[in-house]
């Protein structure tokens, strides 16, 4: 047995380092850079519009209308996005790159997260325009839409547009049941355990099951299970409390960890930039795989964060109640801005400040491990309370994480099966949390790390073939919205029937 799973782990330790080294990151930052051009630069040359119409205007009482049957409201949308976003990946997989990459990993962190914005941008934009009602009256939309409809209507693509959007699908539906579910809900036990209960008590078993993994998983499920089984308006009535409070309440515990720790500042953005290309001065090839560990780890890290690429966080954003493509795309650029450069710079920043990175020299100081390194940085300054503070945001952070990706895992399922059997998938996404508790092999999530970088494969080529048309459908928002044409007609879906209703009601005023 123990050599097969080694066989296993072996084969899929190659399919990772092929899709996420070798093609994700050149792909993922490909389209990024491709689709930043097309839109002639959008997040730059309208930041001041979509930072207007996105968190700028987060009070705008347009952007929590929920009235519409099968619909959640546009700030609904963004916060289940993140709640399935802002995860253990902001917290551990930021200080992993740091101590992996080094400083300068921040740096790529930052790049892949300026062209994932335009990535997450085009993926929404594509999902407002394919997306369609399913039999229960809800908006259904995604990469598998975008492929079927878009890609598949080119000459000769059909039959292809269909196989990446079946294949899309089975790798979101897999990826949901570990990267999103089991493999959060053992962070969370994991962090749990070491926070609030002594070894002895941890020890404790019944039926050879250690009971307090067993006691949070059941937690968890019941909670979970109540919100899920409830649907997505549930799902996003929860992300719309969660999300704001739990971030804002980690980027202030952040802020006063880095105040305390005001002097290092200079240094640490000093060490950011000047690692940004490799951790020592050496040469020849030991140079190229210094500097190589560091773009990987930044891009890498910053991409799991934010999931800008994947095509996961579209199918919640095109259940948004928006009518322009445009408008939930711009979301998508906040998105990805929230995640990136706020919650995972503030953790850069307290991991770099705290003192336990040499910032002469770039190298993690002696003893200390990723996975605790932003607790210990908590607790060096706040004591046992800091360690209780990150386990919480964990909770938090992991907990939405789990709710959201049982919309994407459901989207999926309901695509290739229905939407009856995308009900039997909740209930089994909600009996596996147990698993997840009570499970101690790691070879779960790295399997299902495998299908998320899968996912974005499809998605990337979907994306791509049509730049074409999100370029279209963005200059026809600058020209109407930006430009005050009058004349031009509003491109808002592929469907002429949903073009048709939409035209009306923003001709109206209604969006």
């Amino acid at each position: 047995m123990s050599d097969f799973l080694t066989t296993i782990t072996n084969i899929n330790d190659a399919i990772n380092s092929f899709v996420w080294v070798k093609i994700g990151l050149f792909l993922l930052i490909g389209t990024g850079i491709l689709m930043t051009i097309v839109t002639k630069f959008f997040q730059l040359t309208h930041i001041r519009h979509w930072w207007k119409k996105t968190g700028g205007g987060v009070f705008d009482k347009k952007s929590h209308n929920k009235n519409e049957k099968g619909s959640v409201s546009q700030f609904q949308a963004l916060c289940t996005a993140l709640a399935a976003t802002i995860g253990t990946g902001n917290i551990a997989g930021v200080s992993a790159a740091i101590c992996i990459g080094g400083p300068g990993a921040v740096f790529w962190m930052w790049v892949a997260a300026f062209f994932g914005m335009m990535t997450n941008y085009s993926e929404n934009v594509l999902g407002i325009f394919f997306r369609r009602k399913n039999s229960e009256g809800e908006w259904s939309g995604g990469a598998m839409y975008y492929l079927q409809d878009g890609l598949g209507k080119y000459k000769g693509c059909k039959h292809i547009g269909k196989f990446l959007a079946i294949l899309f699908s089975c790798f979101a539906a897999l990826a949901s049941f570990g990267i999103g579910n089991m493999g959060q809900v053992n962070k969370i036990t994991l962090n749990i355990e070491s926070a609030f209960f002594s070894e002895e008590v941890r020890s404790i078993t019944l039926f050879g099951i250690k009971v307090v993994p067993l006691a949070i998983g059941i937690f968890l499920m019941i909670n979970a299970g109540v919100i899920i089984i409830g649907g997505l308006k549930w799902i996003a009535a929860v992300a719309e409390k969660i999300v704001p409070f739990m971030a804002v309440t980690y980027i202030i515990g952040a802020l006063v960890l880095v105040i305390i720790h005001f002097s290092a500042i200079p240094a640490a953005f000093l060490a950011i930039f000047k690692f940004a290309f490799g951790i020592k001065p050496v040469v020849g090839a030991a140079a190229g795989i210094v500097i190589r560990d560091v773009i990987t780890q930044g891009c890498k890290r910053g991409v799991f964060s934010n999931e800008a690429g994947l095509g996961s966080s579209v199918m919640v954003h095109s259940n948004s109640d928006v009518k322009e493509p445009v408008k939930q795309g711009m979301w998508g650029i906040f998105e990805v801005f929230a995640d990136t450069f706020i919650v995972c710079t503030m953790t850069a920043m307290v991991v770099l400040t705290s003192g336990f990175i040499d910032l002469d020299t770039g190298l993690v100081k002696e003893g200390v491990e990723d996975a605790t390194l932003v607790a210990k940085a908590f607790s060096n300054v706040f004591g046992i309370g800091g360690e209780w503070f990150i386990a919480v945001a964990i909770l938090l952070f992991a907990f939405t994480t789990i709710l959201g990706w049982s919309h994407y895992g459901s989207k999926a399922v309901e695509y290739l099966i229905g939407t009856k059997a995308a009900k039997v998938y909740k209930v089994i996404f909600v009996l596996l949390i147990v698993s997840g508790a009570v499970m101690e092999s790691s070879l779960a999530w790295d399997i299902s790390d495998t299908f998320n970088g899968l996912m974005m494969i499809p998605n990337l080529i979907g994306v791509v073939a049509l730049f074409p048309l999100v370029r279209k459908i963005t200059d026809n928002y600058v020209a109407r919205r930006l430009k005050g044409k009058k004349d031009v007609k509003p491109m808002l879906s592929y469907d002429p029937a949903i073009q048709k209703e939409h035209e009306e009601l923003v001709e109206k005023g209604a969006e």
